[in-house]
């Protein structure tokens, strides 16, 4: 998780001084799968990603999130994109392109 944690990091650093890589970033939005196209761009970019770390850090984000409300028993059902690593890194691109 760490090390996804850090190409995330190294992604938003390069968009913010970039403005073509976070257009880039955000343009995998529209791709027939958005994830895979994030992926590719990213690994082009010199910054391995692959689809399944992505969404494994988004289900175990969750997870953790979830056990550490209510000593864990909680079984309120899921909430919107707060299991997508990729929505909420989009999100935050969005934020810092204003």
């Amino acid at each position: 998780m760490e090390q996804l944690e850090a190409v995330f990091r190294r992604l938003k650093e390069r968009a913010s001084a970039d403005p073509a890589f976070l257009s880039a970033l955000l343009e995998t939005e529209t791709d027939r799968n958005p994830l895979s196209a994030f992926c590719r761009l990213s690994t082009g970019a010199g910054l391995p990603l692959y689809e399944m770390d992505v969404i494994e850090a988004g289900e175990e984000a969750y997870a953790a999130m979830k056990r550490s409300t209510n000593g864990g028993g909680e079984n309120s059902p899921l909430l919107e994109y707060q299991d997508d690593y990729y929505a909420m890194f989009l999100a935050e691109l969005k934020a810092m392109k204003g």
